[in-house]
Order: C-alpha cells, then sequence, then structure tokens
C-alpha cells in the first residue's frame, strides 16, 4: 500500500499544482480511492468530497445514473461508470470525479460479468474516460488494484493533457 500513498502524493502534488479540485464516487472500493487521496496532508485544497454509492438507488439519486442505464446493462457496467463519473463531477462542482464499480468477490459474479469485472471512469472537461479491468485477486486485492487503476488513470490523463 505504501506505493499507492506514493502515487497519491504525487497526485496530488499535481492537482495542486494545477489548482484544480477531485471528487470521487465509488462503490466497490467503498471509499479507498476517497480515504488514500486524504491520507495525504493538504488535500483539502484540491478534494471537494465523494460519494459512496453501493446500491443502485444512490447511483440513481444522487450521482444521476439513469434507471435505464441500470436495469440495461447494470450497476457493473462501463456506462454505469461513465455516469457515476459525470455525476460526481456535477455533484460536487469538480473539475475532474473520479468513479468505480466493478464485483470485488469472492461472489457476485457471472459467466457475463465473472468477480474481479471493474470499470473505472474519469470525468474531465474534454470528455469521460473508462476502463475496463478483470482482476484475480482475493476482495481485497481487488480493491486496491481498483483504486490504484483509479489513481493511475488520473495521474495519466493528467500528464498527457497538461
Amino acid at each position: 500500500m505504501d506505493d499507492l500513498y506514493s502515487l497519491a502524493v504525487q497526485l496530488g502534488g499535481h492537482l495542486h499544482a494545477l489548482k484544480v479540485t477531485l471528487a470521487t464516487a465509488e462503490s466497490c472500493t467503498g471509499g479507498l480511492i476517497g480515504h488514500l487521496i486524504t491520507e495525504v496532508p493538504g488535500s483539502s485544497a484540491y478534494y471537494v468530497g465523494g460519494v459512496v454509492a453501493y446500491s443502485n438507488e444512490v447511483k440513481a439519486r444522487l450521482l444521476g445514473v439513469s434507471r435505464e442505464t441500470l436495469e440495461l446493462c447494470g450497476a457493473v457496467s462501463h456506462r454505469t461508470a461513465e455516469q457515476m463519473a459525470v455525476g460526481a463531477r456535477r455533484l460536487f462542482g469538480s473539475d475532474y470525479a473520479l468513479a468505480v464499480t466493478g464485483i470485488a468477490g469472492p461472489t457476485g459474479g457471472t459467466a457475463q460479468k465473472p468477480v474481479g469485472l471493474t470499470f473505472v471512469a474519469l470525468d474531465a472537461p474534454e470528455g469521460t474516460h473508462v476502463r475496463r479491468f478483470v482482476w484475480s485477486g482475493d476482495r481485497h486485492q481487488n480493491k486496491l488494484s481498483s483504486a490504484r487503476a483509479a489513481l493511475e488513470l488520473l495521474w495519466e490523463y493528467l500528464n498527457a493533457n497538461p
């Protein structure tokens, strides 16, 4: 987890230097991304807040994920992650928002959506970016991998779009 903390420190320094803000919307990570970000002293300068949207009701009511998306695509889908990120950015009025939804395990998977399936999204002024992963670890490892993937997505985006 030390390397995750180092990534959060680097990312925080970058966000602070750019004078931009970040919000999060988390499902399968249960607030881990927000935790990692707020472990960094001074994170209040760039982190405005987050939502742990574990239920579909919260995804819909707070983040604006459409009921149609939840019914047709499911809570763990590209479209849901995208709408979660867009909704978090809108809700918090931030410059950027990260979202994650997935099946951490050990149960809950299906043939179409196996344990470890995770979608990570970034909503930025220039658009929304979503990545799909299938982790093979246990629940704890899958949550850590998902949080790392979210932080890395933002890090890569900021470095490619200065």
